[in-house]
């Protein structure tokens, strides 16, 4: 299993600290990526800028897609910029992927056997990998899911993480995300100006 995977299961596994929003997922599992291509000396990092290693096929199709996607023209792309072109619907792609493999089922409607839209999670060797992980605090998964919601942050910052170069990710991730939520509070705030605007107020 990769880190994107585990991050994904425990978001539906653990009851969230506050409601998760798919986009600020997506940046995280973005993130995921990165570092498990670090771990698979796929790319490395030059600061913050992505450097892609030899062209390599990886057992993982999400994570290989990952590494095929990489820009590989200097000066090359930052993690910020990766974040947001890969992040892009990503938590709905690796959704699809568990589904697919049978970590994730679809409930049937108790009158109509028919699918809804509602997922679980199955009792998979892949369920257990990622709490086994999110159990023992792995840090790297600890801040991912802190990012999003799943958990309050740690109160240190990146506590346990001692790659530079994946806490250059892990602190990315986070500003993506504090970056995410301010785009959403200024559309509500323009949104509530708009609907005062007709009532009259």
């Amino acid at each position: 299993m990769t880190t994107p995977q585990d991050l994904l299961i425990v978001a539906m596994d653990v009851v969230p600290s506050r409601p998760l929003e798919p986009g600020d997922l997506s940046l995280a599992l973005a993130g995921a990526e990165v570092i498990d291509l670090i771990e698979a000396q796929a790319l490395t990092l030059d600061g913050d800028r992505i450097v892609p290693g030899a062209p390599r096929t990886l057992a993982d199709p999400l994570l290989d897609g990952a590494a095929s996607s990489l820009v590989r023209q200097v000066p090359y792309e930052s993690v910020e910029d990766w974040l947001w072109r890969r992040g892009r619907g990503l938590s709905l792609a690796y959704l699809a992927s568990l589904e697919a493999e049978g970590h994730v089922t679809r409930k049937r409607g108790r009158w109509l056997p028919i699918r809804t839209g509602r997922t679980a999670l199955a009792d998979s060797p892949a369920r257990r990998h990622a709490a086994d992980r999110w159990t023992s605090g792995e840090p790297v998964l600890a801040v991912l899911a802190a990012a999003v919601g799943i958990h309050d942050k740690p109160t240190e910052d990146f506590p346990g993480v001692a790659d530079e170069a994946v806490v250059t990710v892990l602190a990315a991730v986070g500003d993506a995300v504090m970056e995410l939520e301010a785009v959403r509070q200024r559309k509500a705030i323009e949104d509530a100006a708009f609907d005062n605007i007709w009532r009259g107020q």
